[in-house]
């Protein structure tokens, strides 16, 4: 099947046909970038803007270094240093981009559904870089990447996504692709930031750390989103490290092979000991590499790109 979507706005309306097509498209740029010239002329006269209202370090970088390595002209606005400031709606904004003949508007924002709301008010791309607690298509995506490259699947792995669930938007987007694809994911942390509800997403819940580890062949760890809560969830850091984190004790106790995950950034000594984030069979850093695969394949897709038969390797 070939890729036929004009926006990329979340992972839950994809079918998993979709995702590997894009899966697969990733790998071609993969190995373009490998090369030794890496930039190729796929997107050479668009132009791609970086609409970042909330913060961001290596979404961001990595959706710009994606679309440079594509040709394509860059612009990266800053909420604070726009007219955002003087009060300009996201549609008004979203607008004028559009009349500058923005291709592809890629939007972070803390309100879920905001790259939705565009994809219905402007004519231009739409690539979600994350909206509120709802979705991260591309974190899932350079996530799933990188599972399926270091095990060669995703169908029948366990997978076990622990830590701040609740106020997660990367953790909703992995969960739709991973079951997608056939992976078993089981979600752990504290009461009151996995509630029983993600049950209706097809995973399993438990608050029992040790159980949720023990048969895992990828922990995807995530920190405690304190930006989006609006109460303390849990006593204390120190605690919740103590319940949930996964120290060397615990790390000692998990399969041989279970690979660790992290999306970014780490806080090192809370959910993750600094020394397990710094093992071998830690691919955080991979994760990242892959992210500019995947984005430069989403780019690639959403203006036109069929898949990976259009790649030269």
């Amino acid at each position: 099947m070939s890729w036929t979507r004009k926006h990329l706005l979340d992972i839950e309306s994809l079918s998993a046909t979709e995702l590997t097509t894009l899966l697969d498209t990733a790998k071609a740029f993969k190995a373009v970038g490998e090369r030794a010239i890496k930039k190729v002329p796929a997107l050479r006269g668009k132009t791609v803007v970086n609409l970042f209202i909330e913060p961001s370090t290596r979404t961001r970088i990595s959706f710009e270094l994606a679309a440079m390595r594509l040709s394509a002209d860059v612009i990266n606005f800053s909420a604070e240093a726009s007219s955002f400031k003087k009060g300009e709606t996201l549609k008004d904004t979203a607008r004028n981009l559009e009349a500058l003949n923005a291709d592809v508007i890629i939007i972070r924002h803390a309100a879920s559904g905001a790259p939705h709301f565009l994809s219905r008010v402007v004519s231009s791309n739409i690539i979600n870089a994350g909206d509120g607690a709802h979705e991260h298509p591309t974190q899932a995506l350079l996530d799933t990447f990188t599972v399926r490259e270091r095990k060669g699947k995703i169908a029948g792995l366990n997978v076990t996504i622990l830590g701040d669930i609740l106020y997660s938007r990367v953790a909703r987007s992995n969960i739709w692709a991973l079951t997608k694809l056939g992976a078993k994911v089981t979600l752990c942390g504290p009461s009151t930031l996995v509630p029983r509800v993600f049950e209706q997403m097809g995973c399993r819940v438990t608050h029992n750390v040790d159980e949720a580890i023990a048969d895992a062949d990828v922990i995807n760890l995530l920190r405690i989103q304190h930006e989006r809560q609006r109460k303390a969830m849990f006593p204390s850091l120190a605690e919740y490290t103590n319940l949930f984190g996964l120290t060397k004790a615990r790390f000692a106790r998990t399969k041989p092979d279970a690979l660790i995950m992290h999306p970014g950034p780490i806080n090192r000594g809370v959910e993750i000991d600094s020394d397990v984030a710094d093992c071998d069979r830690s691919v955080i850093l991979e994760q990242v590499t892959n992210g500019l695969a995947v984005r430069m394949a989403t780019l690639f897709l959403v203006c036109g790109g069929r898949g990976p038969q259009e790649i030269a390797g």
